[in-house]
């Protein structure tokens, strides 16, 4: 059975349909108490790298710079990735992260490195 991936910020409350909630930021979101978080695992190693991060910097002018380099960090990160992989495989998966903008941030482009990569 493949899962769906869902990406949400962390702020939403827990839906019966989230499947398994991964927080895949690198630092504990601001505000967020680990029982709200309703987290059921934490995969910092698949963020962006904090160089990576900083340099972005949410800047929409350097979004398609930063999902090439994103992609090539996780493209050296096979074990993180397959462990995700390996989630969505069986069932449901929902990738939670804290940014505020909701159309570009790196939950996008991991959910698309993902979707390609099973």
């Amino acid at each position: 059975m493949m899962g769906t991936v869902r990406i949400k910020r962390i702020y939403e409350p827990r839906a019966a349909d989230d499947g398994v909630r991964v927080l895949v930021d690198r630092l504990w979101p601001r505000g967020v108490s680990r029982k709200a978080a309703a987290l059921d695992l934490w995969l910092n190693d698949i963020a962006p790298s904090t160089a990576l991060r900083q340099w972005f910097d949410h800047d929409p002018s350097r979004f398609v710079a930063f999902r090439e380099r994103y992609c090539r960090e996780l493209d050296e990160n096979p074990q993180t990735v397959a462990e995700l992989c390996a989630l969505i495989e069986k069932g449901d998966v929902t990738l939670l992260y804290a940014a505020h903008d909701e159309q570009i941030n790196h939950a996008i482009v991991l959910a698309a490195y993902l979707m390609k990569k099973i």
